[in-house]
C-alpha cells in the first residue's frame, strides 16, 4: 500500500499542470488498491489526493463551489470515464443503489418510502414545502430527470445585477462550503445537503482541472494571456482566453450567426468587420478586468471554461448554448414574402390517440329520501330549535384552541328569526322597505366568527332575502376586490350584514365612515348581531315554506382570468344537495363533526351549515388562525370531542404531520369520516398516504380517508363512502404523463419519470347522473381511455351565473352527445370545471381542472403538475413556503408557461440562479415542455387570497402590467418559441431588364422626383453674380452697412449680442489679419474653430474665408466631461488636417488644463490662438479664391453608428446650397427666422453662419445649450419676435415637449402667441419623428401654433440638405412657391422587412406611420435605386435615395485617402436605364410616392419618405428591420421605460432600456421586453439591458448612437442595473 499522504508533495509547486497525468495514475491506484470503497470515501479520497491542486483560503482546505461558477451541474464526460475505471476496481453497491450512475450518488439524497414514520420526520424537519404537491416518487423522478440532463452539459450566463438589486449579499454565498461538514449527520436534512454541494463542487472542479489541462485538449497559445484574468478560476481554458484576445486586439469580427437553423457552427471568422471605436486606453482583458460583488467575474463558457465576467464572455457562452437544439423546430412554412404566417401546429403522428369505445353515461344510486327529512332547512331549522333547544349546533374555538362560544339550535333559531324581521322591517321605511324578499344581500364575516354567519344566513333564508356570502375586505385594495365589487353591484346589493367586531375593524375615514371599497357599490353597513337587532313582535312569524325555485344563495366563483362570477344555488337545489350528502356521508343526528375550512362557501358551507343543521349535528369551526398557532389543533378537537366526522384539506393534514410527534395522546378511533376537501387534486395523495401511515398507530382507520371533489358550478360532484372493513380497496392509477398532455389516459410502463397518480374521489352523486365531455368545441361524449371534462345532471347544482345569460348557457344547460349527434338524456347536463375520466367500477377519477389548463404547442399541461414539479427540485426548501404560482401567457399565437416563486429570505444569487436552472431541466425533462418565464419574488410578496394562498390572476395581472417585482428572472424564449416564421431566404436577384419590364406591365414607373429647375426660377436675387460668400458678405457691408443679419439670445431670453453686416465685415477682417500675422498660415490651410454656439463661431468663420484659409467648426469639449468630449474634439483636429486652432480664452486654457491632460495628449495640440482681443489693423488685401470648385470648408460629424465623417464643401455647392435654401424658404432681408439648433455640421451649421449673409434676412440665434437652463426660451423668442419661419432640433423639441407639458397654461397667461408661426422645420438626419412632432403640435395648439405648421427637412453626409418643408399657411398658395401638406401613410411593418412597401389603411395590425420628409429642395433631383444591384426601383418600393443636386458634396475627406468609398458614394451610376447622370448615394432607405395633391405650377406632388439608415439597419433571420421600430414597440410596453436602443451582437438582439422609477422595477421588464418583441416583430430577444436615464448616447441632433452604446456594453462601461440573458 503506497503511504497515500506523500503523493502530493513530490511535485514543486510551481509546475502543476504538468503533473496531473501523474496524479491521477496515483489516484487509480489508491483507490484500486483501498478495496471495497463506498461513494463517499472515494469522494473524501479523491478530494484529499487532488486537494492541493486548487485555489485554497489561507487556514482552510476549501473547495471552491459549483455556485460560483458554473451555473448548471456539470459532469465531465472524461470525469465520467475516470469514474467508471476506478469503479471497475471497486465494489460500488454498499454506497450506490444498483444501476445508477455513480456520479449521481451524492447529488440525489435517498429518497423516503412513506413506510417508516420516523425517518419521515427527520427528513421533513428540514422546510417547509407546500404539502399539497409532495410525492416522494415524484420527488425521485425529478432527481432522475436532472440527473439525466447532468450529461447534456449547459452553461448559461447568470445575470449581472447591480450590488443595490442583490436582496441579500450574506457571506455565506460566497464562502464554498467546507467539505467536512454534514458527511456523519447523514439522515439530517440540512448536513445531508450542504455535504451533497461540497462533493459535487470537489467532483466538479476536478472534472475540470482534468478537463483543462489534459494532454488532448486543444490549448492555443492564447490560454497564457488569459489566465492571468482569471486566477480565482485556477488557470483559464483555450475558449474562454481565445474570445479574450479576439477583444483585446482589434478585430472585432462577428462570431458565427447561431441562432438560423442551419447547423453551420464552426468557428468561421465573419468577413464583415465591424468597426469599433476602441476606448482610450483599452489594453488587454487583463488589464480592463474590474472587480465585481461576490464571484461574478468566474464565468463558464460553453467548453466549461472560466472566463472573465465580461459581457463579451457572457454573450459567447449564450451563443454556445444556443448552438444546441434544444427541441426541433415545428415544420414551417412561408407563404408570398411578407405574409408571414405562423407556424401552425402539426400534430405529431406518433402522438397516443384514444382507442377506447364510447363512453356511456353513468347513474348513481337512487337518492332515497327518509320520511322524516325537513321539507326545507328553514323546516329543519325551526323543528331542531323548537324541540330541541338545548342541542350544541356549533362550537367556535378562540386562537388558544378554547372553546369561545357554543351556539345551541334556540339560540340559532331565535337570533335567525330576529334577523329576518330586523332585515324586513327595519331598514329603510315602511313605505320604502331598503330590502324585500328575494333582493341579494352581502354577508361579510370574518373566519374566525362562524356563529355570527351561521344567524345571518339563516335569517337570510328565513327573509326569503339571497346572501351573497364574501370575504372581509382589509384594505381599499385588497387583491381581487375590485371584481368582488362588480360582482355586488350587478346583483344589485345594497346591504352588507357584518358581525360587531368586523365592522370595527373595517377601514375608516378620518370622519368615521367605512369609504368605498374600490369597484364596490355604495352599501349600508349592517351589524346583525343580537344585541343591536330589534325584538319581533310576538305575533311576527316568518313564512316557511318548502323548497322551490326560488334563488336560495349566490356563492362567488373566481375564474383563471382573476373575474368573479356569481353561481345561484335554488332552495331545492340547495336542500336535495344536502339530502344527497346525508345519504353518501351517512350522517345522523346530534353527530359531532370538526370543521377546518372555510365555512362561507364550498365543501365548508355545505357540511358544516346547511347539511350540519339537516341533521341536528354539532360542528366544531377551528378557525385559521388557530390553525396557523397550533396545526394540531383539528386533530385535538376530533379526540376531545370524539368527533365521527372531520372536513379538512391536504394542506390541514400536512401542517398535522409536521407538528404531531409532541403529541402523546393522540386516538382518532371515534373518527369513521375524513372528507378531503381538495381530494380531486392528484397530489393530494401524498399527504393522505402521509397521514394514514403516521396516524394508523393512533387508531385511524385506512376506510375513514375520503376525499371528494366538487366546484362552485356542481357543488359537489362525488365523494368517496366510508366503507366497512374488507370491502374492496380504493382505486390508484399511475398515469404517463406524456399520455396525459394528449388528453388520452395510458398506464405508463416504460420510465417511471414522468407518471401522475391519482386516487379515486368515490362514485357518483345519489339522484345524478354523470358523463365525461371533449374540453374544447361542442359536448362529444369521451372514449372510455380520454381525459375530458366531467358533467354531471342533477336537481342539486347550480342553476346560472348571476346576470349572465350567454355564459350560464354554456355551463349550466349542456346537452352532451354522442358520435352520431343524440343528446344522452334530455335534461341538461352542468360543467363541472374538471377533467378526469370513470375508471373500472364506476369510480370517478380527477386529473385536473379546467382552470388549471394550459395549451402549449398542442399539448395541455396542468397548472398543479408544473408546480409539483418545481417543488420536488432540490434544495426543497428554496421556496418560501411552497409558496408558487403556475400560469400562462399567449405570446405569439401561442400559450407560454410562466412560473413565479417566492424565494427564501436567505437565499443568494447563486441560489437562485441554481435553482431556477435545474427546475427548468426538471420541467423540460418531466413535461416536455419549456418554460417561458421563471421569476423569483421576495418572500410574503405575492398576493394573497383570503385564506393565505396565492392569488394567481392578481399574480398574473401584475407580471402582466410589469409590477410583479421580481427579484431574479429567467426568460427561455430561444427554447420554448418554435412558431416564428421560417427565415426569409435571399432570392437570387432577378435581371435589370426583367425589372424594367416588370414595371412596365404592373403599370409602375420608375421611382423618381426633383424639386424645382433653378434655371426656370425668375428672381432679383442680387447674391446669385457673386461666385463667393465672402464676396456676398463684403457686398452687403457696402450696400446696408447697419442692416442686422445676426441677434444672439441668452438662457434670459434678452440681446446677448448682436451683428451688422458691417461688423461682420470688419471683426472677420481682424481675423483674417491675425491668421497672417500670428498663425503665419498659407491659403488653402485648415484651421479648426472651436467655439460655443454664438457669434464669434460666425466672425471667425467668415475671418478664415477672408484669409483664403478652409474653416471647420468643431463643437468645444463639455466642461463637465472632458474625459469623454475631448477626445472627439483632438480626433476632429488631426483627421483634418487643421494646422492652428481659434477659439475663446476660456476654450484655450480649458485645452491645455489638467483635466485636459488626463484624457489626451495635450503635447501634440497645433497652435492655439484665441480671438478675444484681435489686432487693430486689417489685412492688405482680402483673398480671392481662383476657382469656386476649391474647397470652402469641412463638414465634420460623428454618425450614428459612431464614425467620423468629414465632407468636402466647394464654394459652387456653398452657393448653390444657400440659393436653394433661399428660394425654398422665400428668404429675404426683410424676414426673420428664429434658429435654435447646433451650429457645427449639416443644414444646422448652413443656417446658422451661411444663410444670412446669403439672403439678407436677420438670424435670431439660439444656443440649445441655454435650453436646458430655461426651455421656454425658444417658444418665447418667437413669440417676442413675431417670427413666421423658425428651425429646431428633435432634441430641442422633445425638451419642450417634456419640459414645458404642464405650463401651457401660465405660458399663455404670460401672454406667449405662437399663431404668426407658419412653419416650424426640425432638422434631422433620420425618419421624421411622427408621434413626437404630433405631441409637440398638440401640446402648444393652445398657444396659437397651426397644427400644420411643424413639418421636417431631410439632409445627410453627401447632401447636407435634400428635402424641407415650407411655407404652408392659405396666404402663401398666393405666392406660387408654396407646396401642399406633408402627407402621412401607414406601411405594413412586415412587408417592410422584405423591403417591400405595402399601404394600408390607419389602424390595421402592423401598420406603421411615415411621414413624409420635407419638399424636395430646388435643384434636387433623386432617385431610388437597389443598393446591391444599383438599378431603379419602381415607385413605392424600398431602396436607396440616390441625389443628384448641384449642391452634393464633393467627397469625403479622410487621411487615409479611401478612394473606393468615395466613387461609390458621390459618384454612382445606375447599372441600367439613366447611366450618364452621376448621383450621390445617402446611404439610406426611403421611397418614393406621387400623391393626389398638387404643388403650384400644377404638377402632381411627389412625396419623399424616409425610412432608415442602411448600416443602422439589423439583418435578422433574413430580414430587414429598423431599429427604431423595435425601439417604439418597447419604449410603448411599461410607462417607467423612458428610451431604449437596439444593436445586434453575435446576431443575438441586445435592447437597452432606461429605467425611470425604482431599481426594483428593472426585472418587470425583462419580460414585457421579450413579449413585445415577439409579438410585433417575430424576433426572440437575446440580451435585456436596463440601464439608468441618460446612458443611452444622443448626439447634438438628438439621434441615438447606437454603436457607441454598443462599445459600451461590451466593454462593460455603461453599469446597467440589470443584464438579462434571454435562453
Amino acid at each position: 500500500m503506497l503511504p497515500q499522504e506523500g503523493l502530493i508533495y513530490h511535485f514543486p509547486q510551481g509546475d502543476r499542470s504538468a503533473s496531473f497525468e501523474a496524479v491521477r495514475l496515483s489516484l487509480f491506484l489508491c483507490l484500486s488498491l483501498a478495496g471495497d470503497i463506498t461513494q463517499k470515501g472515494y469522494e473524501k479520497k479523491r478530494s484529499k489526493l487532488i486537494g492541493a491542486y486548487f485555489p485554497q483560503t489561507p487556514g482552510k482546505t476549501e473547495f471552491p463551489s459549483p455556485f460560483h461558477s458554473t451555473k448548471f451541474y456539470q459532469i465531465d464526460r472524461r470525469e465520467k470515464k475516470l469514474q467508471s475505471k476506478a469503479a471497475s476496481h471497486t465494489n460500488w453497491t454498499s454506497g450506490v443503489k444498483r444501476g445508477m450512475d455513480p456520479s449521481m450518488g451524492q447529488e440525489r439524497r435517498t429518497p423516503v418510502t412513506p413506510s417508516s414514520s420516523s425517518r419521515y420526520h427527520r427528513r421533513r424537519s428540514s422546510g417547509s414545502r407546500d404539502e399539497r404537491y409532495r410525492s416522494d416518487v415524484h420527488t425521485e423522478a425529478v432527481q432522475a430527470a436532472l440527473a439525466k440532463h447532468k450529461e447534456r452539459k449547459m452553461a448559461v450566463p447568470m445575470p449581472s445585477k447591480r450590488r443595490s438589486l442583490v436582496v441579500q449579499t450574506s457571506m455565506d454565498a460566497y464562502t464554498p462550503p467546507d467539505t467536512s461538514s454534514g458527511s456523519e449527520g447523514e439522515g439530517q436534512g440540512d448536513g445531508t445537503s450542504s455535504s451533497r454541494e461540497g462533493s459535487i463542487s470537489m467532483e466538479h472542479w476536478i472534472s475540470r482541472a482534468i478537463h483543462g489541462t489534459s494532454s488532448t485538449t486543444t490549448t492555443t497559445s492564447s490560454t497564457a494571456s488569459s489566465s492571468s484574468s482569471s486566477t480565482r478560476s485556477g488557470g483559464s481554458g483555450a475558449a474562454g482566453g481565445r474570445l479574450a484576445d479576439v477583444l483585446a486586439q482589434h478585430n472585432h469580427s462577428a462570431p458565427p450567426d447561431v441562432t438560423g437553423y442551419t447547423n453551420n457552427t464552426a468557428n468561421t471568422t465573419a468577413t464583415d468587420g465591424i468597426q469599433v471605436e476602441r476606448a482610450p486606453g483599452a489594453g488587454t482583458a487583463a488589464q480592463r478586468q474590474t472587480p465585481k460583488y461576490g464571484n461574478a467575474e468566474l464565468m463558464e463558457t460553453g467548453d466549461g471554461v472560466p472566463v472573465s465576467s465580461r459581457v463579451s464572455a457572457k454573450i459567447q457562452q449564450l451563443v454556445n448554448t444556443l448552438k444546441r437544439p434544444k427541441r426541433p423546430p415545428l415544420r414551417e412554412f412561408f407563404v408570398d414574402d411578407f405574409e408571414e404566417l405562423l407556424e401552425v401546429q402539426q400534430p405529431d403522428p406518433n402522438q397516443p390517440k384514444a382507442e377506447g369505445a364510447q363512453m356511456v353515461a353513468m347513474r348513481g344510486e337512487q337518492l332515497g329520501v327518509v320520511t322524516n327529512w325537513p321539507p326545507s332547512l328553514e323546516a329543519a331549522l325551526q323543528r331542531w330549535g323548537t324541540i330541541s333547544p338545548k342541542a350544541p349546533c356549533l362550537t367556535t374555538m378562540d386562537t388558544n384552541g378554547k372553546p369561545l362560544y357554543v351556539l345551541t339550535y334556540g339560540k340559532l333559531w331565535s337570533r335567525s328569526v330576529k334577523v329576518a324581521y330586523n332585515l324586513l322591517h327595519k331598514l329603510g321605511t315602511k313605505q320604502e322597505p331598503l330590502v324585500r324578499p328575494g333582493d341579494r344581500v352581502a354577508l361579510v364575516f370574518p373566519n374566525n366568527d362562524p356563529g355570527a354567519f351561521m344567524t345571518a344566513f339563516y335569517g337570510c333564508l328565513l327573509a326569503e332575502v339571497v346572501p351573497v356570502p364574501i370575504e372581509v375586505p382589509l384594505t381599499r385594495k385588497d387583491a381581487g376586490s375590485q371584481q368582488i365589487g362588480f360582482l355586488l353591484g350587478s346583483c344589485g346589493v345594497t346591504v352588507a350584514l357584518t358581525s360587531d367586531a368586523c365592522h370595527k375593524g373595517l377601514p375608516k375615514s378620518p370622519t368615521g365612515e367605512i369609504p368605498q371599497f374600490k369597484g364596490w357599490p355604495k352599501v349600508l353597513w349592517f351589524v346583525a348581531e343580537s344585541k343591536h337587532l330589534s325584538k319581533p313582535p310576538r305575533d311576527w312569524f316568518p313564512h316557511i315554506k318548502d323548497a322551490n325555485q326560488d334563488t336560495a344563495y349566490i356563492e362567488y366563483k373566481t375564474c383563471k382570468d382573476g373575474s368573479v362570477l356569481g353561481v345561484t344555488v335554488m332552495r331545492i337545489a340547495m336542500l336535495t344537495h344536502c339530502q344527497a350528502l346525508t345519504q353518501s356521508c351517512s350522517y345522523t343526528e346530534a353527530e359531532t363533526i370538526v370543521n377546518v375550512l372555510d365555512f362561507k362557501k364550498d365543501v365548508g358551507l355545505w357540511h358544516a351549515v346547511l347539511t350540519s343543521v339537516m341533521n341536528m349535528m354539532h360542528v366544531i369551526s377551528i378557525p385559521y388562525a388557530l390553525m396557523k398557532v397550533n396545526p394540531l389543533s383539528w386533530i385535538q378537537k376530533v379526540c376531545q370531542y370524539k368527533a365521527k366526522v372531520a372536513c379538512a384539506k391536504s394542506r390541514d393534514m400536512h401542517w398535522a404531520l409536521v407538528a404531531h410527534r409532541d403529541q402523546r395522546d393522540i386516538n382518532l378511533s371515534s373518527l369513521r369520516m375524513l372528507v378531503v376537501a381538495d381530494g380531486s387534486n392528484p397530489w393530494s395523495i401524498s399527504s393522505c398516504d402521509a397521514f394514514l401511515n403516521v396516524f394508523q398507530t393512533k387508531g385511524l382507520k385506512p376506510e375513514v380517508i375520503c376525499p371528494c371533489a366538487s366546484s362552485p358550478e356542481a357543488l359537489t360532484v362525488a365523494i368517496r363512502r366510508p366503507v366497512e372493513e374488507g370491502s374492496t380497496p380504493p382505486g390508484r392509477g399511475v398515469l404517463s404523463m406524456q399520455g396525459l398532455s394528449h388528453g388520452v389516459i395510458r398506464v405508463d410502463s416504460e420510465e417511471k419519470l414522468s407518471v401522475l397518480t391519482l386516487q379515486d374521489v368515490g362514485s357518483v352523486m345519489p339522484g345524478a347522473m354523470m358523463c365525461v365531455v371533449k374540453p374544447e368545441g361542442v359536448p362529444l361524449l369521451c372514449k372510455t381511455d380520454e381525459i375530458g371534462e366531467l358533467c354531471v345532471c342533477t336537481v342539486a347544482t347550480g342553476t346560472s351565473y348571476y346576470g349572465l345569460a350567454g355564459m350560464t348557457k354554456n355551463t349550466f344547460e349542456v346537452f352532451p352527445m354522442s358520435n352520431n349527434g343524440a343528446p344522452v338524456s334530455e335534461f341538461p347536463f352542468t360543467r363541472t370545471g374538471l377533467l378526469g375520466f370513470i375508471g373500472p367500477a364506476g369510480l370517478i377519477f380527477v386529473a385536473g381542472k379546467m382552470d388549471g389548463l394550459m395549451v402549449v404547442g398542442g399539448r395541455r399541461h396542468n397548472a398543479d403538475d408544473i408546480v409539483a414539479t418545481a417543488l420536488a427540485v432540490e434544495p426543497m426548501k428554496f421556496v418560501y413556503r411552497g409558496r408558487i404560482a403556475v400560469f400562462s401567457i399567449t405570446v405569439l399565437h401561442d400559450e407560454r408557461i410562466v412560473v413565479v416563486a417566492e424565494q427564501r429570505p436567505d437565499s443568494t444569487e447563486e441560489d437562485s440562479f441554481q435553482w431556477m436552472s435545474r427546475v427548468l431541466q426538471a420541467i423540460d425533462g418531466i413535461h416536455q415542455v419549456g418554460v417561458y418565464c421563471l421569476a423569483l419574488v421576495p418572500s410574503n410578496t405575492l398576493p394573497k387570497t383570503p385564506l393565505g394562498g396565492i392569488h394567481l390572476s392578481e399574480t398574473k395581472q401584475l407580471f402582466l402590467e410589469g409590477s410583479l417585482h421580481p427579484c431574479n428572472v429567467l426568460m427561455c424564449p430561444h427554447t420554448c418559441v418554435t412558431n416564428l416564421p421560417k427565415p426569409r431566404q435571399k432570392q437570387p436577384e432577378i435581371g435589370p431588364a426583367s425589372v424594367m419590364v416588370g414595371n412596365l406591365v404592373s403599370g409602375k414607373r420608375i421611382a423618381q422626383a426633383s424639386g424645382r429647375d433653378l434655371g426656370q426660377i425668375e428672381d432679383n436675387d442680387q447674391a446669385r453674380k457673386f461666385l463667393f460668400l465672402s464676396e456676398v458678405l463684403q457686398w452687403r457691408a457696402q450696400t446696408t452697412p447697419d442692416h442686422v443679419l445676426y441677434t444672439l439670445l441668452n438662457s434670459r431670453g434678452t440681446i446677448a449680442s448682436s451683428l451688422t453686416c458691417v461688423q461682420l465685415h470688419k471683426r472677420a477682417e481682424k481675423i483674417a489679419a491675425m491668421l497672417a500675422e500670428r498663425g503665419h498660415l498659407q491659403d488653402g490651410d485648415h484651421v479648426a474653430l472651436v467655439y460655443p454656439p454664438g457669434i464669434d463661431l460666425i466672425v471667425a468663420f467668415y475671418g478664415c474665408l477672408y484669409a483664403g484659409c478652409v474653416p471647420i467648426t468643431v463643437r468645444p469639449p463639455h466642461l463637465q466631461n472632458i474625459a469623454t468630449t475631448l477626445p472627439t474634439v483632438k480626433m476632429i483636429v488631426e483627421v483634418s488636417r487643421s494646422v492652428c486652432v481659434m477659439t475663446t480664452q476660456l476654450i484655450s486654457k480649458l485645452l491645455r488644463s489638467k483635466e485636459a491632460l488626463a484624457a489626451v495628449d495635450v503635447r501634440t495640440w497645433p497652435p492655439v490662438l484665441d480671438t478675444d482681443d484681435l489686432p487693430k489693423k486689417k489685412p492688405p488685401l482680402l483673398y480671392k479664391p481662383s476657382n469656386p470648385d476649391t474647397l470652402a470648408y469641412l463638414d465634420f460629424s460623428v454618425s450614428t453608428t459612431g464614425m467620423l465623417a468629414g465632407v468636402k464643401m466647394s464654394h459652387t455647392a456653398t452657393s448653390a446650397f444657400c440659393r436653394s435654401i433661399k428660394l425654398q424658404c422665400e428668404l429675404y432681408p426683410s424676414r426673420e427666422v428664429a434658429i435654435c439648433l447646433d451650429p457645427y455640421c449639416g443644414l444646422g451649421f448652413v443656417l446658422w453662419c451661411l444663410c444670412s449673409v446669403y439672403s439678407g434676412h436677420q438670424s435670431i440665434l439660439i444656443p440649445p445649450s441655454e435650453l436646458e437652463v430655461n426651455p421656454a426660451l425658444w417658444l418665447s423668442a418667437v413669440s417676442q419676435y413675431k417670427v413666421r419661419d423658425t428651425f429646431c432640433s428633435y432634441s430641442v423639441m422633445e425638451l419642450c415637449t417634456k419640459g414645458l407639458g404642464l405650463q401651457t397654461d401660465s405660458l399663455k397667461s404670460r401672454g406667449l402667441d405662437l399663431s404668426r408661426v407658419r412653419t416650424c422645420v426640425v432638422v434631422a438626419e433620420e425618419r421624421p419623428r411622427i408621434a413626437l412632432t404630433q405631441s409637440f403640435s398638440k401640446l402648444f395648439k393652445d398657444l396659437g401654433l397651426h397644427p400644420r405648421a411643424v413639418s421636417t427637412s431631410f439632409g445627410c453626409r453627401v447632401n447636407l440638405a435634400i428635402c424641407l418643408q415650407v411655407s404652408r399657411t392659405s396666404t402663401s398658395f398666393l405666392l406660387g412657391t408654396s407646396g401642399p401638406d406633408p402627407t402621412t401613410v401607414y406601411v405594413d411593418m412586415r412587408a417592410l422587412r422584405h423591403d417591400r412597401v405595402r399601404l394600408v389603411e390607419r389602424g390595421s395590425p402592423h401598420s406603421l406611420p411615415l411621414m413624409e420628409s420635407g419638399k424636395i429642395l430646388p435643384g434636387v433631383r433623386i432617385i431610388i435605386a437597389n443598393p446591391e444591384t444599383k438599378g431603379p426601383m419602381g415607385e413605392s418600393h424600398l431602396g436607396e435615395i440616390w441625389v443628384h443636386s448641384g449642391h452634393n458634396a464633393s467627397g469625403y475627406f479622410t487621411v487615409y485617402g479611401d478612394e473606393a468609398l468615395q466613387s461609390d458614394h458621390f459618384n454612382s451610376r445606375l447599372s441600367f436605364g439613366d447611366t450618364q447622370t452621376v448621383w450621390a448615394r445617402t446611404g439610406y432607405l426611403g421611397f418614393l410616392r406621387r400623391t393626389e395633391l398638387t404643388d403650384a405650377s400644377g404638377e402632381r406632388h411627389d412625396a419623399l419618405y424616409v425610412v432608415g439608415a442602411l448600416e443602422e439597419a439589423m439583418e435578422l433571420r433574413g430580414m430587414r428591420y429598423h431599429p427604431i421600430d423595435i425601439e417604439t414597440s418597447v419604449i410603448r410596453t411599461h410607462k417607467s421605460i423612458t428610451e431604449c436602443a437596439v444593436f445586434t451582437w453575435t446576431n443575438l438582439l441586445v435592447v437597452v432600456v432606461e429605467l425611470d422609477g425604482s431599481e426594483q422595477e428593472a426585472l418587470d421588464l425583462v419580460p414585457l421586453v421579450t413579449n413585445v418583441v415577439l409579438e410585433e416583430h417575430y424576433l426572440i430577444v437575446g440580451v435585456v439591458v436596463v440601464v439608468d436615464i441618460g446612458v443611452i448616447p444622443i448626439n447634438s441632433r438628438g439621434e441615438k448612437q447606437r454603436m457607441h452604446l454598443r462599445d459600451g456594453f461590451l466593454a462593460d462601461q455603461l453599469d446597467p442595473i440589470y443584464v438579462a440573458y434571454n435562453m
